[in-house]
């Protein structure tokens, strides 16, 4: 089997190269960020592509859209989307652009090298893989709005539910105040609040979050 990496922990990337390499399989490249992951697909051909969804710039879902607009050009190309965390909207997209050989695994729980190349093999072939955590939280969150935000963004509005304004919540988040009101706009957007007063929907936001 032909394997791109798309991982920017450097170490990590290394570590699933050796393991891959170690199993018999091929490395054709690996890449530290999402940019010209379409050429180098072109370039090399693999037969799997895995890929972080956090990636740079920015590291909030570059890995994620790559892979889905690789599969729009190569729709048999199967990916595997290796993650740190539960993204349920993530993993929602995903699926959600339809066709076979996909898969979503979290880093964490992945315990035996084994069952991690059953998976690649699985959706190497054509299969579905989704962690048990990712499946349950789909389930049990997807009639929610809330459920439409990412990790971050319920971060966010975790803190605008503690009374915190955004410049209290970029100091915690240790990130910019542009960068948390464009969280905020986000999540206004996903939580389908309309449009008028900010303070209105920063509100209703809070009770969206609070009955979730």
């Amino acid at each position: 089997m032909r394997v791109l990496i798309v991982e920017d922990n450097a170490i990590l990337a290394e570590g699933l190269k050796l393991l891959l390499t170690t199993a018999g399989e091929t490395v054709v490249a690996s890449l530290g960020d999402a940019d010209g992951l379409i050429e180098e697909i072109e370039r090399h051909g693999p037969d799997l592509v895995i890929a972080d969804v956090r990636l740079p710039p920015t590291f909030r879902d570059e890995g994620l859209r790559a892979v889905i607009e690789a599969r729009r050009v190569r729709p048999e190309l199967a990916v595997l989307v290796f993650s740190q965390y539960v993204e349920e909207v993530y993993a929602q997209e995903l699926f959600a652009a339809g066709g076979s050989g996909v898969g979503y695994l979290l880093k964490d729980r992945v315990a035996k090298v084994e069952e991690f190349l059953d998976a690649l093999h699985r959706v190497a072939a054509g299969g579905t893989v989704m962690d048990p955590d990712v499946v349950r939280q789909l389930l049990t969150r997807k009639q929610h709005p809330i459920s439409r935000l990412t990790a971050r963004e319920t971060e966010v509005l975790a803190l605008m539910a503690e009374g915190r304004n955004n410049r209290d919540i970029a100091e915690r988040m240790v990130v910019t105040e542009g960068a948390v009101h464009k969280h905020v706009g986000r999540i206004f957007a996903k939580l389908d609040l309309p449009e008028g007063d900010a303070g209105h929907r920063r509100v209703l936001a809070v009770l969206a979050y609070l009955g979730s």
